[in-house]
């Protein structure tokens, strides 16, 4: 009798086909981001958030090599590839071990020495907050609803965050991923991309991957297809008049919504978080357009609330 293969067992016969999802690798993923910030900052509009932003991804490296999160239970997973679902959506599978991390990136970055004076505020705001206040704050971050009261706390909560939905996305493996529908979000978590890469080496070279805001998870997305609704028509690209190549604004007619392109192959050391974050020159242009952004950086405080009081205000 013959058995229709699935498309997970129809990649597992090609030994030469390309990873459809990259999971993240917490020993090194933060160091990188951390020195591609840093290098980033020289000569850019924005030098000293971005200086800021290396901190505290420096931060994250240190507590990604001592972090203990939970095991996804077997269940889930295969409730997950069942009904083609995420397998732990983000703000229902929030790991106890976040708060811990969170303290430790606190104090990694007070006991640096060099913590812009402006933040000790805001740190003591987050050390004044009890545990259940936490975990309310870090549900209200992920679901993008943060109240403009604490915008500034919001980097500091996702960093936290990313570091433990990292290190529970790494312990997967690729063939526990399942395909969800729709393909826009993470199949990990099921959190937005923050941004698409254009990757090189190995077998992922010259494919376009969606970098996940949250674990980190990339998961493949053919090139010239609209990241937030799907759509293969009216796809255009966007820059910076004499600018870099290397990040763009990848523009879609159908849903008015823009989300950047990362190219590795204009510049090999290119990583999707940092690169987003330090082209905010390209976002200021695009609000110029009639194109919105499609999905937020994690460590950039900018909630829809302020949107909403600059129309207030006009």
């Amino acid at each position: 009798m013959q058995r229709i293969l699935q498309p997970g067992e129809i990649e597992a016969l090609d030994h030469t086909s390309f990873p459809r999802v990259r999971l993240p690798q917490p020993g090194s993923l933060f160091a990188d981001r951390a020195a591609r910030l840093r290098q980033l900052a020289q000569g850019n509009a924005i030098a000293d958030y971005l200086r800021f932003a290396a901190q505290l991804v420096q931060a994250q490296q240190r507590a990604a090599a001592t972090v203990h999160t939970v095991a996804l239970p077997a269940d889930q997973l295969a409730r997950a590839q069942a009904h083609s679902m995420p397998l732990m959506p983000a703000a229902n599978s929030i790991d106890p071990a976040w708060q811990a991390v969170l303290e430790g990136l606190l104090d990694t970055l007070e006991q640096s020495g060099s913590l812009p004076a402006t933040l000790a505020p805001v740190i003591a705001r987050l050390r004044a907050r009890t545990p259940a206040a936490l975990d309310a704050l870090a549900v209200q971050v992920l679901g993008d609803t943060t109240t403009t009261a604490d915008l500034a706390l919001q980097p500091f909560i996702m960093a936290a965050l990313q570091v433990t939905f990292a290190d529970r996305a790494s312990r997967l493996g690729a063939a526990d991923v399942p395909f969800v529908d729709p393909a826009t979000i993470c199949p990990v978590c099921a959190s937005q991309p923050v941004a698409s890469v254009l990757r090189i080496g190995g077998q992922a070279a010259g494919h376009r991957y969606l970098h996940c805001g949250t674990c980190c998870t990339e998961w493949h997305m053919v090139r010239v297809k609209c990241s937030h609704c799907e759509s293969t028509q009216g796809i255009h690209y966007q820059g910076v008049e004499g600018g870099s190549e290397t990040v763009l604004a990848e523009t879609c007619d159908e849903c008015h919504t823009y989300r950047k392109l990362v190219n590795q192959e204009k510049d090999p050391l290119a990583e999707p978080l940092a690169d987003d974050l330090a082209s905010l020159t390209l976002d200021l242009l695009m609000g110029d357009t009639a194109f919105a952004r499609a999905s937020a950086n994690p460590l950039l405080a900018l909630g829809r609330e302020l949107a909403d009081d600059a129309t207030h205000d006009a």
